[in-house]
């Protein structure tokens, strides 16, 4: 195995710095006049015929505030561009909160999603360690409308969407809306010292992972406004970019990285908080709702809870390799499998494969076990081989089953964040959001 693949290897952290520096490079034309992010085409130029959506700005200006703390030239101007955006053309002045996105032409997209919201929330906190000027009163609003629209205090869970007016709820609850939460959750709680949100998010990973291992640690990504799971969703349309059909292995992999991260900065004292009484709490609530939440602990001792959570996301990471990488002949990472394991749609996303390398190094650094340092580097020489676009940068976004490059689901390269993440997640500590871990690194 070539070194370059290898984990904990001098040559692994100079490809992935290379492509860190390739990929800062390649989204530097994103954002239009207003701020909002431009989708970005197969070479980096803006497809301008295409809608400008919050949650793809929200994303840049995560992208860019790590690059700012990087010291890359030029992402300091790019990360307070894509703040123009958020904090103007994309932000209702009116009703408040955030609009999904722009047309074209400058007119509103319906709706306000919970998913574009939590990435909000993840912007502004990158872009407040970033030091960007506005990003702390971005992050207070944001979490404020959050909590007032999304976050259900009592089920411990997050609704999904409503209309622009906030008037009407959606009756569809989802786990990537509250996956991607649970991330926001947790950078929220490193940048402000605010415990409370590190508290949520071990509430919403309680119940995944209570329904992950009642389904055999195939996740149920959809449900009804009861939070009963609705396991035959988007059956004709299994590809659906955001709901798609039966088990989705990038996501089972995605949140084993998330239950680790947030059961060592809840368990093991490695993260520097200022809201022990908050913490505490963590346990009453678990106490509570037991039934619920079985796997979360009932006292908080570092050992013990670390690995019972680890087993958990090793259950998560385990199940989704086995039922979707090298699953049907091919490399590759299948995007979706039916109930049983059986891959439905058997294309290559990109961020599933950033998420397969970022969770194989935590758990190799957590746990030790060589299988995962082994599954690292075949997922790098996947990575090297197939999915970085050598000619014109980045990372291709999507192939059909052998590995040729495709557009029916996501055409062109629609932003940076899941393949920058991978070339950064790998070697910072894993109890950290990885804006914060990249800021803690430059405070020392």
């Amino acid at each position: 195995m070539d070194a370059k693949y290898r984990i904990d290897t001098e040559a692994n952290r100079q490809f992935l710095h290379e492509i860190s520096e390739s990929l800062l490079a390649f989204g530097r034309r994103f954002p239009a006049p207003d701020g909002s992010s431009y989708y970005l085409g197969d070479d980096g130029t803006p497809w301008k015929d295409r809608n400008r959506e919050t949650w793809i700005t929200s994303r840049m200006v995560h992208v860019y505030s790590i690059g700012t703390m990087l010291g890359d030239p030029g992402s300091e101007e790019l990360m307070q561009a894509g703040m123009k955006g958020l904090t103007g053309a994309l932000h209702d002045q009116k009703n408040g909160g955030w609009y999904a996105g722009l047309t074209p032409e400058g007119g509103i997209l319906p709706t306000k999603q919970c998913y574009a919201h939590a990435f909000v929330i993840l912007a502004a906190s990158s872009a407040l360690l970033a030091g960007c000027p506005g990003a702390k009163e971005l992050l207070d609003e944001a979490l404020a409308l959050y909590d007032l629209r999304f976050w259900n205090e009592e089920e411990g869970l997050s609704c999904d969407t409503w209309n622009t007016e906030f008037t009407e709820l959606s009756d569809y609850r989802g786990l990537n809306a509250n996956m991607h939460t649970v991330e926001a959750f947790l950078a929220a709680a490193d940048a402000l010292g605010d415990e409370t949100y590190r508290v949520r998010a071990g509430r919403i990973i309680g119940h995944v992972l209570g329904w992950a291992e009642g389904n055999g640690w195939r996740t149920p990504e959809h449900y009804t406004k009861e939070w009963k799971s609705d396991l035959t969703c988007n059956i004709e349309k299994p590809d659906d970019p955001f709901k798609p059909y039966g088990a989705t292995p990038g996501h089972g992999i995605e949140w084993a990285r998330l239950v680790t991260q947030w059961a060592l900065s809840s368990f093991t004292g490695t993260v520097d908080v200022n809201a022990a009484d908050d913490r505490s709490r963590l346990s009453a609530e678990s106490k509570a709702s037991a039934d619920d939440r079985r796997l979360l602990p009932a006292e908080s001792k570092a050992s013990a809870d670390d690995q019972r959570f680890l087993s958990a996301a090793e259950s998560l990471y385990d199940r989704a390799i086995r039922d979707a990488w090298n699953a049907d002949g091919a490399p590759g990472i299948c995007y979706t499998t039916d109930w049983n394991g059986t891959p439905v749609v058997h294309d290559r996303m990109h961020w599933t494969l950033a998420e397969a390398i970022n969770t194989s190094a935590v758990l190799y650094h957590v746990t030790g076990k060589e299988r995962y340092a082994e599954d690292y580097s075949a997922f790098m020489r996947y990575l090297d081989e197939y999915v970085l676009d050598h000619e014109n940068g980045s990372w291709y976004h999507q192939l059909d089953r052998q590995n040729q490059v495709i557009g029916t689901v996501w055409p062109g390269k629609s932003d940076l964040y899941h393949a920058l993440q991978a070339t950064l997640i790998p070697y910072e500590k894993p109890e950290m959001s990885i804006a914060a871990a990249i800021h803690e690194k430059n405070m020392r």
